[in-house]
């Protein structure tokens, strides 16, 4: 395995402090590699001075040309020996202060094989795994696109038939959501961009890819707004949808983000067969939107940690997930200038609203004013 020029260049430099040494005649390191007998073989990957010619056979061997003194100073990693490093010298012992020299820069240069040889095992893993992304995503694709045509076809044979034809449109959506998230992983092995730019700007857990631009706050919840009803249907349990929505324009692909998350969340941990709603209110601070549930409370202790990344709190331990949407979810409403907050109970909200519950829980949105 071949070493790094950076490595090399470490190497050039710490050999190079030894010219002040006339007792020294020459430095060599050598990497270990395993050989075909089961024991490594050290080769030579620099030298000083850095006229002298890299040894080769007998010249790598333990003997020292007439009237030197040759010894090695191992470069190890715990049990795993590195390389090593050899040291002729015109006499034996050393001086004190050329020994603790030499073994300080022994130590450096174990560290840096080490450093080296591990950035190189995860390039290659780093590389095995974008392959791997790369099929995956190709492999996705295919599937997908037949969705998209069979939900084509579907629709076409419901024509005269409006209820089950929004049905298919809402399949649609979601297969085309899904390609958005295709596009978003196919991404994520393209090169990093240079710092300062517009990168540096983008949410760091939302992929860029799913930036979809300006919208209006009624063209970003609709979707969801069918898709939880869809769900509260399937669960048995009561949903309320807001009665209007509030007038606001800005980067829908991010409120899209933190609503789909909040209703999922609420879906997945509030009591069997609760309550879920979703409210909208205009006040001076903002637009509101809200997504609550009528279940318990969350406990207090609980109430901001379950905002860090991988944090759930104690009622979902026993369920899947990461512990990551809450964490997207403030990140993103940040991002848009805005606030995300547990409100507890969702009554809080608004005291006037009489679909809000005196009890539960309510993630509030807080979206600037346009």
């Amino acid at each position: 395995m071949q070493v790094s020029k950076r490595l090399l260049t470490l190497l050039e430099q710490q050999l190079a402090q030894f010219t002040d040494r006339p007792d020294l005649v020459a430095l060599v390191v050598y990497q270990a590699l395993p050989g075909d007998n089961g024991k490594p073989s050290l080769v030579p990957i620099g030298q000083w001075p850095t006229t002298l010619a890299l040894p080769t056979g007998a010249d790598a061997g333990p003997q020292a040309p007439l009237g030197e003194a040759r010894r090695w100073l191992a470069l190890r990693d715990g049990e795993l020996l590195l390389g090593a490093l050899r040291v002729d010298a015109d006499r034996w012992p050393w001086p004190p202060d050329l020994t603790q020299r030499l073994e300080a820069t022994a130590l450096c240069l174990a560290e840096a094989l080490r450093l080296d040889l591990e950035q190189q095992r995860l390039a290659r893993e780093l590389a095995r795994r974008n392959d791997q992304l790369k099929l995956l995503v190709h492999q996705l694709r295919n599937p997908l696109a037949a969705l998209r045509t069979f939900g084509q076809l579907l629709r076409r044979r419901l024509d005269g038939d409006p209820g089950n034809r929004d049905l298919v449109d809402h399949l649609l959506a979601e297969q085309g959501q899904m390609n958005r998230y295709v596009e978003a992983i196919n991404r994520l092995s393209e090169p990093a961009q240079l710092p300062g730019s517009a990168a540096e700007h983008t949410p760091l857990l939302l992929p860029p890819a799913l930036g979809s631009g300006s919208q209006t706050l009624s063209s970003s919840l609709e979707p969801l707004l069918e898709r939880a009803g869809a769900t509260a249907a399937l669960q048995g349990r009561p949903w309320h949808r807001p009665a209007e929505i509030p007038a606001w324009q800005g980067d829908g692909g991010a409120v899209t983000e933190i609503v789909a998350n909040l209703l999922e969340n609420a879906f997945r941990y509030s009591r069997a067969g609760g309550a879920i709603g979703l409210s909208c209110h205009t006040t001076a601070r903002g637009v509101q939107v809200s997504v609550w549930d009528g279940g318990p409370a969350i406990p207090v202790e609980e109430r901001e940690r379950i905002f860090e990344k991988g944090m759930r709190g104690s009622r979902g331990q026993a369920l899947e997930g990461s512990g990551l949407g809450l964490a997207l979810a403030r990140e993103l409403a940040h991002s848009l200038g805005g606030e995300l907050e547990l409100i507890s109970p969702p009554q809080l909200i608004n005291p006037q609203d009489p679909v809000l519950p005196e009890q539960g829980n309510a993630f509030r949105l807080t979206l600037p004013a346009p």
